[in-house]
């Protein structure tokens, strides 16, 4: 009968975000906690059962005897009840805060906050679900007619990207193994660097600048539930004019056939933070009447090596996430907050590393009526795991006498760093025509 009821209680909690401890099935008992332990988010976004208290027994025509008088603990005696100690003023270390129930923004209605910790349990699938998109491997023919195009590079290419992976990891530290905390930021700083020498030859380079510690918020309706996307997310790279859209009106029309995948019996808002005080507002991060208002592309460093660190599909989730957030507070703020179909659809790039391996993605904003599962989708552009080079060693790896990796850098693939400067260009450059007729 105990097993019975093991098994009920994991068919019942199945996709609610609740786990059953090892104690709880070897005991036989079932005692859940409504929190998920597998990753950080549930440290630090679980609700855990707040624990037992004990109730003082009131037995009517009985006195209770406590140690109230001799002020100190007796054994055997009652612990005595004082009133709480009211200071006369407010200490803002000591009070406990108002009530969420009390406070202004409170509403019954929750609401389920994406924010830079947040880890999806279901990876793309779960991100692709809740901005109502459509995902298409690689990327798009502009970016790769740039990344094929000879005249877009730059000068002794391949010589200054291997320059610069070997500064940020052997040059800029006297560290045998750097830590991913080290050499991340700087290699993509140096990366960054290559991309802007090229500034002379195409000036509308020089019309970006890039963003650090911004703040994004977003909110949107689907299926009745509302989900936020906010708090810092990374470098973002702004631009004076927008990127054009990448999919033809025939292809965006396309979308409208196209069946979403679902993950039932898992809920859509698993590991998303849900909280009851909450301000539905859309802010880009920047005030009106900013020269660079529209996002060209995001950069996220994923340099972690400990748990706290997001496996590469959560990382894809991240990225299109924000990438949704930072449109959809944009076109909320060109077309209104009534839902609608775009007119003009909205683009934006997202590319995140750890060092060694580089994610891309392209969104691009084709609807902002997301509660239905039907209609207009939004397009997703995702090239996954493309490695910048191998090793990155300072000493040799030797297994029985045998250099199975020598020492200095190996294995570099000049491919990724072609798609990160075309991702880089795209926008100010078009592609030569001869490149485009090969790529058709």
């Amino acid at each position: 009968m105990a097993e019975l009821v093991v098994l009920r209680s994991l068919w019942n909690n199945l996709g609610t975000g609740k786990s059953i401890c090892k104690r709880c099935l070897q005991t036989k008992t079932c005692d859940l906690i409504a929190v998920r332990q597998f990753y950080v988010t549930s440290s630090l976004f679980g609700k855990r059962r707040p624990p037992a208290i004990e109730e003082d027994i009131e037995i009517p025509g009985l006195e209770r005897i406590t140690f109230a008088d001799r002020k100190y603990r007796v054994p055997g005696l009652a612990e005595p009840t004082f009133p709480e100690w009211n200071r006369g003023w407010r200490d803002p270390f000591q009070d406990p805060g108002p009530k969420y129930e009390e406070m202004p923004l409170f509403k019954e209605k929750a609401c389920y906050v994406f924010n830079q910790k947040t880890k999806l349990l279901e990876g793309v699938k779960q991100a692709l679900w809740l901005t109502k998109s459509k995902l298409i491997e690689g990327l798009p023919k502009q970016i790769l007619c740039l990344a094929e195009d000879p005249d877009s590079r730059i000068e002794n290419e391949d010589d200054r990207v291997q320059r610069a992976i070997s500064h940020a990891r052997f040059w800029d530290t006297t560290e045998v193994r750097p830590r991913k905390e080290k050499y991340c930021p700087v290699l993509l700083s140096n990366l960054l660097h290559l991309c802007r020498m090229l500034s002379l030859r195409y000036p509308s380079l020089s019309k970006r600048i890039l963003a650090e510690n911004y703040k994004v918020a977003a909110y949107w309706t689907r299926e009745s539930s509302l989900f936020q996307v906010r708090g810092i997310n990374g470098l973002l790279l702004n631009s004076t004019s927008p990127l054009a859209p990448l999919a033809t009106q025939e292809e965006v029309q396309a979308t409208e056939s196209h069946i979403l995948e679902t993950f039932y019996p898992v809920s859509p808002t698993i590991d998303l933070q849900e909280v009851h005080v909450y301000e539905e507002k859309n802010d880009t991060g920047f005030r009106q009447g900013y020269p660079y208002p529209h996002a060209h592309t995001l950069y996220i460093l994923n340099p972690l090596e400990t748990c706290a660190r997001f496996e590469p599909y959560q990382l894809q989730a991240k990225m299109i996430m924000f990438a949704f957030g930072n449109l959809l507070a944009r076109a909320r703020l060109l077309y209104g907050e009534q839902p609608r179909v775009l007119e003009t659809p909205l683009v934006m790039q997202t590319i995140a590393t750890n060092g060694r391996m580089f994610q891309f993605v392209v969104f691009q904003l084709n609807t902002t009526d997301l509660s239905s599962s039907d209609g207009i989708k939004n397009l997703v552009w995702l090239d996954r795991d493309q490695e910048l080079y191998a090793y990155a060693k300072c000493l040799p790896e030797i297994k029985r006498k045998i250099v199975v990796v020598p020492a200095g850098l190996s294995g570099y693939r000049p491919e990724t760093f072609r798609k990160f400067l075309a991702m880089y260009l795209h926008g100010a450059v078009q592609p030569s025509i001869k490149t485009e007729a090969s790529a058709s």
